[in-house]
């Protein structure tokens, strides 16, 4: 490992609290991405918005770069097709459940001191740490 293994979480980061700011400072707006692929696809009832268009192909773009990139690793996320769309489906009820996601709460609720986002968050964080838990050490220890 690198000694600069830092370096890509980094700038993930900044690059991502840079483009909320942005997209704050210049459309007023914030930038979650369940509600910018809404207005991309035309779901919010204003048509479809061309400043969600490109703002999810900066996002699919830059993973397809990441992915090209690091193709040399050995990443595996599943091996089960159906286990992703059911975990995508959850994760798209779950936002709308919440009225946004981790980016629109996390990263921007959290900075504009939200307290609809730090409840939010701080629900997320919670239930992520559950879900390890129980996956590594209850689940885990069955196979």
């Amino acid at each position: 490992m690198s000694t600069f293994h830092f370096l890509w979480p980094l700038t993930g980061g900044l690059l991502i609290g840079l483009s909320a700011a942005l997209y704050l400072l210049l459309d007023g707006r914030i930038a979650g991405i369940s509600g910018l692929t809404a207005s991309a696809l035309g779901w919010t009832g204003a048509g479809i918005s061309a400043l969600g268009i490109g703002f999810l192909g900066g996002l699919l773009a830059g993973a397809a770069f990441a992915f090209a990139y690091l193709r040399h690793t050995n990443l595996t996320v599943t091996s089960s097709p159906a286990l992703l769309v059911v975990g995508g489906l959850l994760v798209g009820y779950g936002t709308r459940l919440g009225s946004g996601c981790t980016s629109g709460h996390g990263v921007c609720g959290l900075g504009r001191l939200s307290p609809r986002s730090i409840v939010a968050t701080f629900t997320f964080m919670i239930v992520a740490a559950i879900t390890v838990y129980v996956s590594r050490h209850v689940i885990g220890s069955w196979s």
